[in-house]
C-alpha cells in the first residue's frame, strides 16, 4: 500500500517552534558574538573549518548563521560523502579541517579506522542511544536519522510498482525513474547497498543475481541531470520517480505542490545515521568540541528539526521534531544491511559498477 504524506498545518507550526527556539538561542545584545545565559562565549581564534556532506537546502547556511549566533566563527566546506571521506584520510597527515559532520556511520567507521578523526564525549552524550554512534570508542557520535526512500508525486502518478524491484525489471517503468551514477556521494551508494545486500554474504561476495540486478538498475533507469532537482524533472514531467531522502520530502511538497508518496520495498529501505566528530590532528580540538558541545545540543538539534523537517536522534530533540516526520521515518521498514560489510568492500561494488554498468 503506497505512504501517502500531507502537508495540512504543519509548516506554521514548524516555524512558530523554530522562531521559539532560534528566539532563545539569540536573545541577548550588544555587538559581539552571542553566548548561551550563564556561559562564555567559546575562545577566539582562526575559523573552525567544518567538513560536511549536508549543507544543502540552506543547511549550511542556517548551521553558519545559528553558530554565530552562539559565538563561533566556522567555514562550512561541503563535498559528496565518499569524495569528503577520502579528502579528510588523504589529509590525515595535515588535517584541513577541524569538525566533520554529516556522514554516515558507514563513512565515520572509515575514518575511524584510518585514525583520522578523535574521541570526545559531548555533554549531550546522554541524551542518544549509544549504540547509534560509536558505542567502543566515542569517536563519533549521532545528530540524525534519515530514511533513503523511493518517491514519487501521487497526485499525478497512478501505475505504481507494488515493489521498488519493479522499476527496473518490467519494461512499463524503463526510463521512468531516475539514477544518480554519481557514485562518489554517499546516497547513490547506499541505494547500490540496499539493491546488494539481498544478494551478499557475509564475506562480501555478491551473487550474480545481485550484479544483474544493479546491472538492470542503471541500464533501464534515467540518468540524474546535474543541478537540476528531482522534483523540477517531476514538475516536467521527465521522471515519474527518484531517490530522496525523507528530511527533503516536506520541502519539496511545500516547493513544488507535490503529494509525494513512497514506492513500497519488500527489503526494506537504507537507513543512515548522520554522525559528528572531530578531525584528529586539528589544532582548534577545545574549540572544535565546544562546537559539537553546541551543534548536537537538544536546542540546537530540535530547531534544526523544526527548521529542515529533521528526525534527531537526540531523544530531547525529537519532541519538537515535526510528527509527520516521525511518522514518516518511523513507517517504511529498515533494510538488512551489514554496514560493516559495505565498508569493506564499497570502494570495490563502486568500481565495478563504473567499469561495467555505467555509460
Amino acid at each position: 500500500m503506497e505512504r501517502r504524506i500531507g502537508l495540512g498545518l504543519r509548516r506554521p507550526a514548524a516555524l512558530l517552534l523554530a522562531g521559539t527556539v532560534l528566539a532563545a538561542l539569540t536573545a541577548c545584545g550588544g555587538g559581539g558574538a552571542a553566548a548561551p545565559e550563564g556561559e562564555e562565549a567559546p575562545a577566539g581564534g582562526g575559523p573552525l573549518v567544518v567538513y560536511t556532506n549536508s549543507n544543502s537546502d540552506g543547511r549550511g547556511e542556517w548551521v553558519t548563521e545559528q553558530a554565530a549566533e552562539a559565538g563561533f566563527d566556522i567555514e562550512i566546506v561541503g563535498l559528496g560523502g565518499a569524495d569528503l571521506t577520502n579528502r579528510i584520510i588523504a589529509e590525515v597527515n595535515n588535517p584541513v579541517g577541524d569538525v566533520v559532520y554529516g556522514l554516515n556511520t558507514m563513512y565515520f567507521e572509515q575514518l575511524k579506522a584510518e585514525q583520522a578523526i578523535t574521541a570526545h564525549e559531548p555533554t549531550w552524550s546522554g541524551e542518544v542511544p549509544p549504540e547509534a554512534g560509536d558505542p567502543v570508542d566515542g569517536a563519533y557520535w549521532p545528530l540524525v536519522d534519515q530514511a533513503i526512500l523511493m518517491a514519487y508525486d501521487s497526485s499525478r502518478v497512478t501505475d505504481v510498482p507494488t515493489d521498488v524491484s519493479q522499476l527496473w525489471i518490467d519494461p512499463r517503468f524503463q526510463g521512468r525513474y531516475e539514477v544518480n551514477t554519481s557514485l562518489g556521494q554517499a546516497t547513490p551508494q547506499l541505494v547500490v547497498a540496499g539493491i546488494l545486500a539481498p544478494y551478499t554474504d557475509e564475506q562480501g561476495q555478491v551473487s550474480d543475481e545481485g550484479w544483474a540486478a544493479v546491472e538492470a538498475y542503471f541500464a533501464n533507469g534515467d540518468p540524474a541531470v546535474e543541478g537540476t532537482d528531482l522534483y523540477a524533472r517531476f514538475d516536467r514531467g521527465e521522471v515519474d520517480y527518484g531517490v530522496i531522502p525523507s528530511g527533503s520530502v516536506f520541502s519539496r511538497d511545500e516547493e513544488y505542490g507535490t503529494q509525494t508518496a513512497v514506492v513500497p520495498s519488500a527489503s526494506g529501505v537504507p537507513y543512515v545515521t548522520e554522525q559528528i566528530g572531530i578531525i584528529a590532528g586539528t589544532d582548534q580540538e577545545q574549540r572544535a568540541a565546544e562546537f559539537i558541545d553546541w551543534f548536537g545540543s537538544a536546542e540546537v538539534q530540535g530547531a534544526f528539526a523544526a527548521e529542515f523537517d529533521a528526525m534527531p536522534v537526540n531523544e530531547v530533540a525529537a519532541e519538537q521534531a515535526n510528527p509527520e516526520v516521525v511518522e514518516l521515518v518511523g513507517s517504511v521498514q529498515r533494510a538488512d544491511i551489514d554496514y560493516a560489510v559495505v565498508r569493506e568492500h564499497i570502494g570495490e561494488w563502486v568500481e565495478r559498477i563504473e567499469l561495467e554498468y555505467l555509460p
